[in-house]
């Protein structure tokens, strides 16, 4: 069981590894071994999510989500295969407690007349600056 939050645990069956071959740091060995790892994730089919934070899942995910609404994460930055697993692991946690923070809700509020005031002010003192500029007369020598 993995544990994201106090509300939120993965079970470990909805979590699914593959390993593949990694390119980056490593020499030699990153060629003859398959350090990088391909995490799946069913968000979907998820029974550990509340719908409310699968919606904002979704969002959060963009193009890391399969059109079978599978999120599938890749870590192959690392030289190990255990660093990569852990790697892929920290950051599906941390989108599902990104998705997990509900976003606060805009109040609608209109301009003070103190504001409304000083644009006008502010306005009409550039445009008597504008009107003031002359046009150039290039003096004929």
């Amino acid at each position: 069981m993995i544990i994201v939050s106090e509300n939120i645990s993965l079970q470990d069956d909805e979590i699914e590894e593959s390993f593949i071959r990694a390119s980056g740091p490593g020499g030699q060995h990153v060629n003859k071994t398959s350090s990088g790892v391909q995490l799946r994730f069913d968000v979907r089919q998820s029974t550990s999510i509340p719908e409310d934070v699968r919606r904002r899942l979704k969002g959060l995910a963009g193009s890391r989500l399969t059109s079978e609404g599978v999120l599938l994460i890749e870590a192959t930055s690392k030289r190990s295969q255990a660093a990569n697993r852990r790697d892929a692991m920290d950051r599906l946690i941390a989108l599902i407690q990104k998705a997990e923070i509900r976003p606060k809700r805009r109040r609608k509020t209109k301009p003070s007349a103190g504001a409304k005031a000083k644009r006008r002010e502010n306005k009409q003192r550039r445009g008597t600056l504008k009107k003031n500029r002359g046009a150039v007369r290039h003096s004929e020598d």
